[in-house]
């Protein structure tokens, strides 16, 4: 069985069932599973193959769940990507994840148009119309890669609701995820459809997910933690998702009075949006039999608070793109453990092991291992990166964790200088290549600072050749090469950055001349 396959079997069985509500539109699950199959058989005539690659530039809508499943079930290769990546960012996916096809929102057009030379792989653009886009379609047919592009709808409108679609395994790679990683490189996580299908069920059955649940869809559907947690999770259980096209306080406050939510899935940041809004009622979220954090650790204060405010009990968990991704959450049979990440859930195994392997005693500090029918496959074109992440069917996290008595897990701290924005990771190097690239910067290092509302905030410090270069213009350039959350909230100039003897910067030394410096 697979994602695919099952939507088709709740399909038959719950045809008038609502599979989601967007802007306030039901779909049924019949309608849903229908504009999957056309949307397959329409790929199919456009010449896409079982396992040609392609990728997602898409928000939350309907157009993101029509198109990962229809690829799913045509048998093709899925690369979710942030849509709000730059140019930089996106073209190094698609090259490097070999890409055919790339299905984008039509406010992608101008960027396509920007990329598409230095793109030849990429055989087709496929355009989500969304109404907002400054293009007519006279504008198009002038572009040079108007041979290129279709439309969603044409798309759709083209396919056979009488598709067949092919024979698949379950060790055939169904998502790529990329993951940045210390190399200042994305790595892509390839996920099989075992994989994602045996996280997605045994999640749901781990939360007693069913087809009576509604739940907030309103984590970014292209981030693991929306994919498993509610949105797999849910179509696989029968229930109804609430898509929110992006996140805002107001809105979730909204569908969960007006639609009677039950379950809601989000990072620490979006709970502490929700229990500063002013305007949001207690009341509104007491349908609410399910709160789920993850993507960070969640301060006590805010749980304690949020749970008191709201009397709904918050439950942690853990997981990582390696492992599809969810491997612990606290168990709702049980007292929740504020500051644990909670117990292995169903088919999964945790372990903390020492530098030698050996598992470590409850209390003793090692690194959080996995294993599970939902560890990857391994990393896309990276054989040694592979091996050195899995060794013996064990999934190496590099976090650093222990277990109580009870066996509930609590991760200690993170991986080495991993900064975790809103709840999207963000590595030091690939923030430092940036300013690299920068002719006027000498040396630099990115670390991680405490931040109110998004839990960390970059912060970066140069040194450079050219007095005259300012904060301003540094950040000015960021904007052109990083994602949103990945640029500096600021830039410190300092003369030289501390070094070994090697001449290697050391970022531990300076957060402790800085912490030095604050204390005085």
């Amino acid at each position: 069985m697979n994602l695919s396959s099952q939507l088709h079997e709740t399909a038959k069985a719950s045809a008038n069932k609502p599979a989601y509500y967007f802007l306030d539109k039901v779909t049924t699950y019949a309608e849903l599973d229908g504009a999957i199959t056309r949307f397959a058989s329409g790929l199919e005539k456009l010449g896409v193959k079982k396992g040609d690659h392609i990728a997602l530039l898409l928000g939350n809508s309907p157009h993101f769940v029509i198109s990962l499943y229809g690829a799913l079930r045509l048998g093709a290769t899925v690369i979710p990507i942030n849509p709000i990546y730059t140019a930089d960012e996106i073209g190094y996916i698609l090259t490097n994840g070999d890409v055919k096809t790339v299905i984008a929102l039509d406010l992608a057009i101008p960027l396509a148009e920007e990329m598409h030379t230095h793109l030849p792989k990429v055989e087709h653009y496929v355009f989500c119309e969304t109404g907002l886009s400054d293009f007519e379609q006279t504008n198009l047919e002038n572009l040079p890669v108007f041979s290129k592009m279709k439309s969603f709808t044409s798309v759709v409108a083209s396919g056979d609701v009488s598709f067949q679609d092919p024979k698949l395994d379950d060790d055939e790679v169904a998502l790529i995820l990329y993951t940045s990683g210390t190399t200042g490189k994305p790595k892509g996580a390839m996920l099989t459809h075992k994989n994602l299908y045996s996280n997605a069920k045994d999640v749901g059955d781990y939360l007693k997910m069913n087809n009576n649940d509604r739940v907030i869809t309103a984590l970014p559907m292209f981030h693991v933690f929306c994919l498993t947690v509610a949105l797999n999770a849910p179509l696989l259980s029968g229930a109804t998702m609430l898509i929110v096209p992006k996140f805002s306080p107001k809105e979730v406050f909204r569908l969960t009075k007006e639609y009677k939510a039950t379950v809601f899935a989000g990072v620490p940041t979006m709970y502490n949006f929700l229990f500063q809004y002013h305007e949001g009622n207690p009341e509104d979220l007491q349908t609410f039999r399910l709160c789920i954090s993850g993507g960070a650790s969640m301060p006590v204060a805010l749980l304690k608070n949020f749970e008191k405010k709201f009397n709904v009990i918050v439950s942690e968990g853990y997981g990582l793109s390696e492992a599809s991704p969810v491997t612990c959450f606290n168990p709702l049979d049980r007292p929740r453990k504020p500051g644990s990440i909670g117990t292995s859930i169903l088919n999964v195994q945790n372990k903390i092991v020492n530098e030698l392997g050996e598992k470590a005693p409850a209390g003793e500090v090692g690194e959080l291992i996995v294993q599970g029918p939902n560890v990857m496959k391994g990393y896309y074109k990276m054989p040694e990166e592979t091996h050195a992440s899995i060794r013996n069917g064990w999934l190496y996290t590099g976090d650093l964790a222990r277990t109580d008595e009870e066996g509930y897990f609590y991760i200690v701290d993170r991986k080495k200088d991993l900064i975790i924005v809103g709840g999207y990771n963000v590595y030091p190097r690939e923030v430092e290549e940036v300013f690299y690239n920068h002719p006027d910067i000498v040396e630099v290092a990115v670390l991680g600072v405490p931040d109110p509302n998004q839990g960390e905030a970059v912060k970066s410090y140069v040194v450079s050749k050219n007095p005259n270069l300012t904060e301003n213009q540094l950040l000015e350039y960021c904007k052109e090469h990083l994602a949103k959350y990945k640029i500096p909230s600021s830039v410190e100039f300092l003369d030289e950055l501390p070094k070994n003897t090697t001449g290697k910067i050391l970022r531990r030394a300076l957060k402790s001349q800085i912490k030095q410096k604050v204390n005085q």
